[in-house]
């Protein structure tokens, strides 16, 4: 036991001279390993951040149950947004309220518009309507709509309308207005320009749901500047329960009442949004397994060409009398070090990478978080460096001192 001691610290003590003889290369086997964890710490926390973002997206919502007709599909027209698929929503959500256990059912829609703040210049963005606010929409600030059912008027459309708004922080930065300010809203330029809403709220509830700009217009008035007042459509209508409701009891009761619509909980409207996204969420899961792949080739071709570059040395060793067991055991210490510098390096390095990605995400496409580091993904990251590293150099090693020293130094 005292004899494989002393070779183990033999071994480390020569690992240790041989990295330092050679700091450039040193380094650059430190940063490479660094890199292929930062590569697999990053592509697989953007695929957590994906899914745990869009479940957190749908707990923000507060709602219990969604109803969809059929599939929900997200649509990248005029800056995304939901298909609206759900017709005669007013008629359909009043019946789902009737239900003894269900609070509200409140239909929404979503459509992109054009929006000009009264400088001529019109911008596309996400339109939201709902018959009110409260559990659909909660106010920050400002009073909210003062009618929101005026020009519905049960069902004529001919009542007058409120030409009302409520903006999310994120639009009011954009297009430089604040409560009280006015905007021009259509489904076309020319609707825009004879429909002039005054904005009359702020919320982040749609904006967040959505990770995008939004307008909110009563629901009336959105189907009336979109053209839809004869069918009525809504993407979802959400419902929020009674207080001790069981969500999916209810969800059954309702989905057996309106065999027709798609009924579902949190969880799986989440998982309906996504299935739809299949092949981007498979080309995700791609590129983790490909990450993790390519740490792993990258961290072992690394550690195989430093102990080819260092075979010379080595030879000249064992033609002093030192023994392929210790020579081995360098190589294998060597992978030990600079596994475990470079793993530390790249799991250390993983948060500030992870906050510069963010912040372009949040630019870009408007959601926080979409990459998130976990506990086992930084674990994940630090095993590979220092496993593979290790079991890499250790074969390296074997090889390296498999050639005869003569032939090497010839």
């Amino acid at each position: 036991m005292i004899g494989v001691l002393r070779k183990l610290r033999v071994a480390s003590s020569l690992a240790l001279a041989q990295l330092r003889d050679s700091p450039l290369r040193t380094v650059f086997a430190i940063l490479g390993i660094a890199i292929a964890v930062l590569a697999v710490t990053v592509l697989a926390g953007a695929g957590v951040g994906v899914l745990e973002t869009g479940e957190q997206q749908f707990e923000t919502a507060g709602q219990d149950v969604w109803v969809t007709a059929g599939d929900t599909r997200l649509t990248p027209t005029g800056g995304g947004g939901f298909e609206n698929v759900l017709t005669d929503s007013r008629s359909v959500a009043a019946e789902m309220e009737s239900h003894d256990e269900v609070r509200t059912a409140v239909p929404m829609a979503f459509d992109t518009v054009y929006v000009d703040a009264g400088n001529g210049e019109y911008e596309s963005i996400i339109a939201t309507g709902v018959p009110g606010t409260g559990s659909a929409v909660q106010i920050r600030d400002g009073q909210g709509f003062s009618d929101p059912g005026r020009h519905y008027a049960g069902g004529s459309y001919d009542g007058e309308m409120t030409h009302e708004v409520i903006i999310d922080q994120r639009t009011g930065e954009r297009l430089d207005v604040e409560i009280n300010d006015t905007l021009n809203i259509g489904s076309s330029t020319t609707i825009a320009r004879n429909n002039e809403f005054t904005i009359v709220g702020e919320s982040e509830t749609i904006a967040e749901l959505l990770g995008a700009s939004t307008v909110t217009l009563p629901l009336d008035e959105f189907h009336r500047i979109t053209g839809t007042t004869g069918t009525e459509p809504a993407t979802f209508i959400v419902i929020t329960l009674e207080d001790g409701s069981n969500a999916e009891t209810v969800a059954a009761d309702l989905q057996d009442e309106h065999p027709d619509l798609s009924v579902r909980t949190n969880a799986e409207q989440l998982e309906a949004v996504l299935e739809e996204q299949l092949l981007v969420l498979a080309a995700g899961g791609t590129f983790v397994l490909l990450a993790i792949i390519t740490g792993i080739a990258l961290t072992a071709q690394l550690l195989t060409l430093l102990a080819y570059q260092q075979r010379e040395t080595f030879a000249a060793l064992m033609a002093q009398g030192c023994s392929r067991t210790l020579i081995a055991g360098t190589v294998g210490w060597q992978g030990v070090m600079l596994g475990t510098i470079g793993g530390l390096i790249g799991v250390l390095l993983t948060p500030v990478a992870v906050r510069g990605l963010n912040e372009i995400a949040v630019a870009l496409v408007g959601f926080d978080g979409l990459v998130q580091t976990e506990s086992w993904i930084l674990l994940t990251g630090g095993l590979i460096a220092i496993i593979i590293g290790t079991a890499s150099a250790s074969i390296a090693g074997w090889r390296v001192v498999r050639d005869r020293p003569i032939e090497v130094l010839r």
